[in-house]
């Protein structure tokens, strides 16, 4: 499973990182956000794509778990 840390990257970035690694990882994925707005279009990318979505938080920042 690929992991991507996108704390401190102001949108659109976030999302961007994440296109490009379902394209290398098309199975599954781990992504570190840094903050709700991230988290959110993450996320929404990722569902619109196929993809379940589990998202943890720990101490403010997110940790999202994306399956196909």
């Amino acid at each position: 499973m690929n992991k991507i840390d996108t704390r401190g990257m102001s949108c659109p970035q976030p999302v961007l990182m994440t296109k490009k690694a379902i394209d290398q990882s098309p199975e599954g994925l781990e992504i570190l956000a840094g903050d709700n707005t991230a988290k959110n279009n993450i996320k929404r990318f990722l569902e619109s794509k196929g993809f379940s979505v589990e998202i943890e938080e720990i101490n403010e920042e997110f940790i999202l778990k994306a399956i196909k």
